[in-house]
C-alpha cells in the first residue's frame, strides 16, 4: 500500500480513527486502505514531522493467518534502510491494533507521472538509476521485491524515487533446496517469463526483468508487452516479443534487450547494469549510512520482539502476553495464500499450463468449507474406493492399489487460502493412467466434493485436452 498523498499535509482531529496516538502522533486524514489495514497521515507532536501510519487490525490478521506476513514485512523493512526506499520508523501495538510508523511520501506514484506521457531521457535515466540503486541494495541484504511496477514507486517532494509496498517480497531464507523460489506472484504486465513458466525462479533476476519493463514504460509511455487479449500478452512475455520505438537510442535499445532477456541465465545483472554506458551517464553513487539498530523500534527481527506496546489502560497488553499470543498464532499452520495473478492463471481460457507445462492433469475448485472439512471429505471418498490416504499439512495424497500400465493411480490434493473465508482445492494426477484418472474424477471426486464446492461459474473444471 502506497503511503503517500499528492495533497498538502494537513491534519484534523477527532474523526473516525483519528486523535492522539500514544501521546506522540496526531492522527489526521485517511490516505488509503487495504483488506486488513488503513493508512493515515500523522504528525509527530514533538518534532512536527509528518509520517504515514499503517493501522493493522490484529484480530483480522490472526484470524486470516497473516501473522507470518506481518513478521516478514517488519523483518524486510528493517533490512532495507536506503534513501530510495520508503522507511519504517517504528512499530507499536495495543491489544487490538498494530501500528507501522512510516515515512510520508507526498509526491504521488510514479505511475501518475508516466500516465501523462513518456518522460525525457535524462529524467527517466535518473529514476532508473535510483531504482537500480534501491533494488541492488535490497538484493545485497537478501531481500527481493517481486512486485516492482510504477504503482509501487513513489516520488517525494524533491522528485526522488522511493520504492514501496513490500507485501509480496521474499527473503533469502525462503529459498528452497533447489535454490529457487516457487511462489507464483507479481503483476502480469511486469512479471518475468520464468515466473509464468512455474518451474522455479531466481527472485533477483525477476526483479531485474521488472526494472526493464519499468524503464521501457518511462521512456516509451506504454508497456513493451501489451495486448487486449491477455493470452496473447502472456505469449509475448514468454517469447520476449517487443519492439523499441524509433526515438530510443541504440545504447538504450541494447540495454533493454539485455534487461528483457527471456533466458534468466543470460539476463543482465545489477552490477553489470551499473557498468552500462547508458546507465552511468550522470550517475552519482548514493552515499548513506546504516543507522544503529537502537534507532529502530524493532530490534530483533521477530514480531514477538518487534511489536512494542506503548498503550495504557484497558487497551493495554503486556509484552509477554503479546508475544505469547503472537507465537501461538504463528505456530498454527495455515494454507498457502493465493493472489489475483494465481486466479487469472486458474481461469478457464487463461490457464498457462498448456503453454508452459508438459502433461499433468489438474483441476481446481473454490470452497467455503474449512480445511479440516475438505480433508475429511477427501478421506471419505478414498475410503469408499479403498484408496490409501497420506496427509501432510495441507497436502493429501490418494493412492490406489490396482496396478495399471503406469502404476497405481495416485492423486495429489493441495489446499490454498484465497481469503479468510474461501479455499482453493487443487487436484492433480501424480501417477497412473490418464483414462483411469478421468473416470475416477467424474465418478468419485466430482460427485463427492460437490456439496463442499461453490457453484459454477466459480468452480474451475479439469483442464482436459
Amino acid at each position: 500500500m502506497a503511503t503517500n498523498s499528492s495533497s498538502s499535509p494537513t491534519t484534523t482531529t477527532r474523526k473516525e480513527g483519528q486523535g492522539l496516538l500514544m501521546g506522540r502522533y496526531e492522527i489526521g486524514k485517511l490516505l488509503g486502505h487495504g483488506s486488513f489495514s488503513k493508512v493515515y497521515l500523522a504528525r509527530n507532536v514533538k518534532t512536527n514531522e509528518f509520517v504515514a501510519i499503517k493501522v493493522i487490525d490484529k484480530e483480522q490478521i490472526l484470524k486470516g493467518g497473516l501473522i507470518s506476513h506481518i513478521k516478514r514485512e517488519i523483518s524486510i523493512l528493517r533490512r532495507v534502510r536506503h534513501p530510495n526506499i520508503v522507511q519504517l520508523f517504528e512499530v507499536m501495538a495495543t491489544k487490538a491494533k498494530i501500528f507501522f510508523v512510516m515515512e510520508y511520501v507526498k509526491g504521488g506514484e510514479l505511475f501518475n507521472k508516466v500516465a501523462k506521457g513518456r518522460l525525457k531521457e535524462e529524467i527517466a535515466r535518473n529514476y532508473f538509476q535510483q531504482l537500480i540503486s534501491a533494488v541492488g541494495f535490497c538484493h545485497a541484504r537478501g531481500v527481493f521485491h517481486r512486485d516492482l511496477k510504477p504503482e509501487n514507486i513513489l516520488l517525494d517532494e524533491d522528485g526522488n524515487l522511493k520504492v514501496s509496498d513490500f507485501g509480496l517480497s521474499a527473503i533469502s531464507d525462503q529459498i528452497r533446496g533447489d535454490g529457487l523460489f516457487h511462489t507464483f506472484c507479481g503483476t502480469p504486465a511486469y512479471v518475468a517469463p520464468e515466473v509464468l513458466g512455474r518451474k522455479g525462479y531466481e527472485a533477483a533476476k525477476v526483479d531485474v526483468w521488472s526494472c526493464g519493463v519499468i524503464l521501457f514504460v518511462l521512456m516509451a509511455g506504454y508497456l513493451p508487452f501489451n495486448d487486449q487479449n491477455v493470452m496473447v500478452m502472456y505469449k509475448k512475455i514468454y517469447k520476449g516479443e517487443f519492439r523499441c520505438p524509433r526515438w530510443f537510442t541504440p545504447e538504450l535499445t541494447r540495454l533493454l534487450k539485455r534487461l528483457l532477456q527471456t533466458n534468466p541465465e543470460k539476463r543482465i545483472t545489477i552490477p553489470e547494469i551499473m557498468e552500462n554506458r547508458w546507465f552511468k551517464k550522470g550517475f552519482q553513487d548514493v552515499k548513506f549510512y546504516l543507522e544503529d539498530d537502537k534507532l529502530y523500534s524493532v530490534p530483533h527481527g521477530e514480531i514477538e520482539a518487534d511489536v512494542i506496546d506503548y498503550s495504557s489502560g484497558s487497551e493495554s497488553q503486556t509484552i509477554p502476553e503479546a508475544r505469547k499470543q503472537l507465537r501461538v498464532s504463528a505456530s498454527m499452520p495455515r494454507p498457502a495464500s493465493l493472489n489475483a495473478f494465481d486466479l487469472i492463471s486458474f481461469s478457464p481460457g487463461c490457464s498457462l499450463s498448456g503453454l508452459f507445462e508438459d502433461g499433468g492433469e489438474e483441476s481446481r475448485f473454490v470452497s467455503s468449507a474449512s480445511v479440516p472439512n475438505i480433508i475429511s471429505k477427501l478421506e471419505e471418498i478414498a475410503k469408499g474406493v479403498s484408496f490409501k490416504v497420506r496427509k501432510k499439512d495441507f497436502r493429501v495424497s490418494l493412492e490406489g492399489s490396482r496396478e495399471g500400465e503406469r502404476g497405481p493411480l495416485t492423486i495429489g490434493a493441495e489446499i490454498f487460502e484465497l481469503t479468510p473465508n474461501l479455499r482453493v482445492l487443487e487436484l492433480k494426477k501424480k501417477a497412473g493412467d490418464r483414462v483411469e484418472y478421468d473416470e475416477f474424477f467424474d465418478r468419485e471426486l466430482r460427485p463427492g466434493l460437490r456439496t463442499l464446492m461453490l457453484p459454477d461459474p466459480v468452480s474451475i473444471e479439469p483442464n482436459k485436452e
